[in-house]
């Protein structure tokens, strides 16, 4: 497994960070997959997103400074995908920081996993520079 961390301050406070990030918004900042529906349980959210060739099913969990998601179920392209974004406040603005870990379960692990982090940690600048761009 291979964990990867991407950090962003934007100049806008956490109340409005906050209504920016929900889990449909957060797939589609990373920009792999495009949403194709939501579902909001007692506990949780079910993001359902795919390619023209692949479906895979993202499980969000609310923390009090933003989300915990993973990938649902075996039909992704990772076998373990987890992901903690975190809102702070910071000198008027806030940090946002997204930690994801990532395991192919491909041999040889080493290399495999680290291409997928390597794959990740774009995602996830990506998702950092969209929210962003949004709050200017």
């Amino acid at each position: 497994m291979q964990t990867v961390e991407s950090s962003r301050f934007v100049r806008a406070p956490p109340d409005a960070v906050d209504r920016h990030l929900t889990p449909e918004t957060i797939v589609e900042y990373e920009g792999s997959f495009t949403v194709r529906d939501v579902r909001e349980r007692e506990d949780d959210w079910l993001v359902t997103a795919g390619t023209a060739t692949l479906e895979l099913t993202f499980r969000f969990e609310r923390l009090d400074n933003g989300f915990y998601y993973e990938q649902e179920g075996e039909e992704g392209p990772l076998e373990v995908m987890e992901t903690t974004l975190t809102c702070e406040p910071e000198d008027e603005g806030t940090r946002v920081t997204v930690q994801s870990t990532v395991h192919m379960g491909l041999w040889p692990a080493a290399l495999t996993d680290r291409i997928a982090a390597w794959k990740r940690r774009s995602e996830l600048e990506r998702a950092l520079e969209r929210l962003a761009a949004d709050l200017e």
